[in-house]
């Protein structure tokens, strides 16, 4: 009988501790069979860029619909019932998750007059208290690239409450989970789809592992 072979990644780093997929992660996350610890944040399906595109740095513009529609149920269920520990970002959002115990909120400390949402909040599989990270998104990480971009510090913070050696994050996006898996010593998985984001987040993580952990 054929034993089917995993999909190879797209780059894996010298030293094994970073491994990236440029594909779609409703195909390879049931293929791939991964292990570890989930952080992610997947689209919504708030239809950010609509009609409309966005260009960040002046590289990247946008015009793919990539928020039209959140996961698929099946997807949302498959995070949290395969991996040990899961994180997800826009909880609130998808149906089919279990109560929890512990939410994360990012307060994002908001002036009077802007226009964004004043928190976010994570789904977590976590055994502990609901907590909040309080942290301003403006100038974050010296600019954002990704229309919903989260700040490094909040990720770091997300993966040093999980205690899996693995760091897995299917909608990788600019690849902030990346480096702060590397910045912290964890191993990292990571998929995106979009090539722009992908190319993004392999520039950023590069210069992570470059710049060596920071604890």
């Amino acid at each position: 009988m054929d034993v089917q072979k995993k999909p190879e990644p797209t780059w894996r780093s010298d030293c094994g501790r970073v491994t990236l997929y440029h594909g779609d992660s409703i195909k390879l996350l049931p293929e791939l069979d991964l292990q570890g610890a989930v952080i992610t944040d997947p689209p919504y399906g708030i239809r950010i860029t609509r009609g409309t595109g966005n260009i960040y740095k002046g590289e990247t513009k946008v015009d793919t619909h990539w928020d039209d529609a959140p996961p698929p149920a099946e997807v949302i269920r498959y995070l949290h019932e395969h991996f040990t520990e899961a994180i997800i970002w826009g909880g609130n959002y998808f149906g089919g998750l279990p109560r929890t115990r512990c939410v994360l909120v990012w307060d994002k400390l908001l002036a009077k007059g802007m226009n964004f949402a004043d928190l976010e909040m994570a789904w977590t599989s976590l055994d502990e208290n609901a907590r909040i990270f309080r942290m301003s998104p403006v100038n974050m990480d010296g600019g954002k690239q990704h229309p919903t971009q989260k700040p490094l510090d909040l990720m770091m913070w997300c993966v040093a409450k999980v205690d899996s050696k693995i760091i897995v994050d299917p909608y990788m996006g600019s690849g902030s989970t990346g480096v702060a898996a590397v910045n912290l010593g964890r191993e990292f998985v990571g998929i995106e789809r979009e090539w722009n984001y992908y190319n993004i987040a392999l520039h950023r993580i590069k210069l992570a592992l470059a710049q060596g952990t920071l604890f």
